[in-house]
Order: C-alpha cells, then structure tokens, then sequence
C-alpha cells in the first residue's frame, strides 16, 4: 500500500508538468492559431501561400523532430545555449497546434455558406454584425467536435517532451523501470491519461449539445 502511494505521489509530479503543458500549449495554440487562419485566407497572395507554405510544413514533418530543432536548432546554428527544456517543448507544440488548429478553424468558417453572409447584408447588417451573431455560433458548432479529437490528441502528445528530458508523467513511471526494476508504474500511467481524456470527453460531448440547436 505504501509502495502504491507513493508512486501514485510521484506520478502526480509527472502529470502536474504534463498538465502545465497542455495547458499553456491551448491558452497559447488557440488565439495564434485564429491568427494563422485569417492569414492563411488573406486575399494579399503573398502573405496566404506563404502562411500555408508554413502549415504545410509544421503539419507534414513529426512533432518529435520539431522539439528536437526547437532544443538543439538555436544552439548548434547560432552558437547559443540550448533553451531551457520547458519552454522549449512549449514553443514547440504551440507552434505544431497553432497549425493544425487554424485548419479546423478555416473549415468551420468555409462550412457557413455565402448565401448566409449575403442574407444579413439585404437585412443591412455590417460585417460585424453578421460575424458575431450569425457565422460565429455556426463556427464554434461546426469545429468543436475536430477540434475536440485534436485536444485530446495534445493531452497524449505531452508524452513527447521526454525526448528531451522534460520530466511529465510518462518519464516518471519509466523512471522506476530503472530505480526499481519495476514496470507496473509505467502502465499506471495510463490511468491518469484515462482520467482526464474521459473528463475532455464529457465536456465536449456537453458543448456539442448545448450547441445542438444548429442541426437542421
């Protein structure tokens, strides 16, 4: 019992940072992520094939070999200290999310017809008006069952940042592979990650039907 307790205690060490991670990657991936969208729409050419250029990339090559160029990039090209391994996974997954975050958002805004835009404008609605109360719940509806998929993906994602030592959950129940010759640790992990996937789970399921409203 005592064995149990303080593996449990020492996975929650693991799964705080894992938590900090997701956390700080979604307050941060969500906003740049709109931004990424609206430029990636922009009908200044250069700035949209460029945008998407960019995405094209960061979604075409693996999260893994992102963090290690976000850790080692700086240093081995401009002769610098590495990053502190937090931040750096953190930049990293913003980055990688931000992309894959302004796809959903391009798609919900491209799902609402033109023909809806043009209805508010015969009402004599300015752009505003028509964004806010009329294409933006439609929005929010149409993207939160990817975007869900996408967030819980990020929540088993954070088990990548050990690449570079960054001590989350996984890590720590790898560490008694190696302190203790012990390997039930490691697949306790596994419920912590089930814990909250399912928490996620249940709040999407009730965001999708407090927007249910919208089905036709």
């Amino acid at each position: 019992m005592n064995d149990f307790l303080s593996v449990t205690d020492y996975l929650l060490e693991g799964f705080t940072v894992t938590l900090e991670l997701f956390g700080l990657t979604l307050l941060l991936a969500l906003p740049i992520g709109l931004i990424i969208c609206f430029g990636s729409m922009s009908k200044f050419k250069p700035l949209r094939w460029l945008v998407r250029t960019f995405v094209w990339i960061i979604r075409g090559t693996p999260l893994m070999l992102q963090l290690i160029i976000v850790y080692y990039g700086p240093g081995l090209i401009f002769n610098a200290g590495l990053l502190p391994r937090f931040p750096a996974a953190l930049i990293a997954f913003v980055i990688n999310y931000s992309c894959y975050f302004s796809e959903i958002y391009r798609g919900g805004i491209e799902s609402v017809s033109r023909g809806q835009y043009e209805a508010g404008y015969v009402l004599g609605m300015t752009k505003t008006q028509i964004f806010f109360k009329i294409v933006l719940l439609q929005v929010i509806k149409n993207i939160v069952p990817p975007m869900s998929n996408e967030i819980i993906t990020l929540v088993k994602d954070t088990s990548l940042a050990r690449i570079i030592a960054v001590y989350e959950i996984i890590w720590c129940g790898q560490d008694y592979i190696k302190m203790a010759g012990l390997i039930w640790p490691l697949f306790y992990t596994a419920a912590f990650y089930l814990a909250f996937c399912g928490l996620l789970t249940l709040l999407f399921g009730y965001i999708e039907k407090r927007l249910s409203y919208f089905r036709s």
